[in-house]
């Protein structure tokens, strides 16, 4: 996608072939800075310290993480090693693991010495195989959104809420939640996106507006308990989100408040979609609330904000008061009755068990 005129990618290879350089997310909005990734430990720190987030461009920058390992070594206990440094760094999105195990599918079987080189292919492939899904989510999204269209006043303006980032930087590109609402812009259609900030990481207001801002989409941030007054007043025609792990019936996790975002939706007659890549489908897991792992992030992302002062410094400063305790879980569970519908690169489907064994059989049946 677009910042200044330029397009990016949010992971490369870096000009010397091998090191992969990164977007440092960790410094938006209020600064655009590269990383470069040298050893597996650099992206195990990438991926657990937030310099790269969502489960997509997480699950890409451990595929690169394992190549960087077997550039350093490429003996099966590297090559085990690497995966068990790389698989700890998150424990709730199934993209990181997904990814992972395709990484050892495809490299255990080889001797050590052509390891590197299908490490590097591979891992290329997986993040071109990523903007090749959005792509599609997108058209499948946009056809959601052309229908919402068709039923208003010509130029009569369609108010999306999201929820966390799930735009160009929680991927390789395009992003998924926001991969429709790119292509409905570009394709004209009269756009306006309402960004929930997303406490306590914020990010909404620091990534998707960004995001947004640098692309040309009509956007508006708002605290996150905003969405349901603006449901209850018509001010919202769809909802979209995306996730970080969904089950085989369709129960969606996805970052913290979600499920509140659907529970209003649901109260308000509101469509309530959920953009997601079939890599992001746990068929292991059937009920999320009892199943999935919800990660607990440490209390200083609660207790203390970051921001840019008057004068231009970038400041950090506490909002709670010292020797209260703080809570920080990271993500929530949307049942799948309350999901609309899942916006997939083969279309959009019904979250239920039926639809997506049908949608996606071959993962189904492993």
């Amino acid at each position: 996608m677009n910042v200044n005129g330029r397009h990016y990618r949010t992971i490369w290879l870096n000009a010397d072939g091998w090191a992969v350089d990164i977007i440092d997310q960790t410094k938006f909005p209020h600064v655009f800075e590269t990383v470069t990734l040298r050893t597996p430990e650099e992206a195990a720190i990438a991926i657990k310290d937030m310099l790269v987030r969502g489960a997509p461009l997480i699950g890409v920058t451990a595929a690169y993480g394992m190549a960087l390992a077997m550039r350093q070594d490429s003996s099966d206990t590297a090559l085990a090693g690497a995966y068990e440094l790389l698989v700890r760094t998150r424990p709730t999105a199934i993209n990181l693991k997904w990814a992972l195990d395709e990484m050892m599918r495809v490299l255990q079987p080889l001797p050590a010495s052509g390891r590197k080189e299908v490490a590097y292919a591979r891992a290329a492939e997986i993040a071109d195989e990523d903007v090749g899904i959005n792509q599609a989510i997108g058209r499948n999204g946009f056809d959601i959104i052309k229908a919402i269209a068709a039923k208003k006043k010509p130029g009569e303006t369609i108010n999306i809420l999201t929820h966390c980032n799930a735009g160009w930087l929680a991927t390789v590109d395009w992003g998924t939640a926001t991969a429709p609402i790119y292509t409905a812009h570009d394709a004209g259609l009269p756009i306006h996106v309402w960004v929930d900030e997303t406490r306590p990481r914020n990010q909404g207001a620091s990534l998707t507006a960004w995001e947004l801002l640098h692309h040309g989409v009509p956007h508006t941030v708002i605290p996150d308990n905003t969405g349901g007054h603006l449901m209850q007043h018509g001010m919202v025609d769809m909802a979209i989100v995306g996730t970080d792990r969904t089950t085989a019936q369709g129960d969606v996790c996805n970052k913290i408040g979600t499920y509140l975002k659907a529970l209003a939706a649901h109260d308000n007659g509101v469509p309530f979609y959920v953009a997601l890549p079939s890599p992001t489908i746990d068929f292991a897991v059937v009920d999320g609330v009892k199943e999935i792992p919800i990660e607990q992030r440490g209390g200083h992302e609660v207790s203390h904000m970051t921001g840019r002062t008057e004068d231009g410094r970038i400041e950090t400063v506490e909002i709670v008061p010292r020797g209260s305790k703080v809570a920080n879980y990271g993500f929530d569970v949307t049942p799948a009755r309350y999901v609309t519908g899942l916006i997939t690169e083969r279309g959009v489907i019904a979250a239920n068990r039926e639809a997506i064994a049908k949608a996606f059989p071959e993962r189904a049946a492993n």
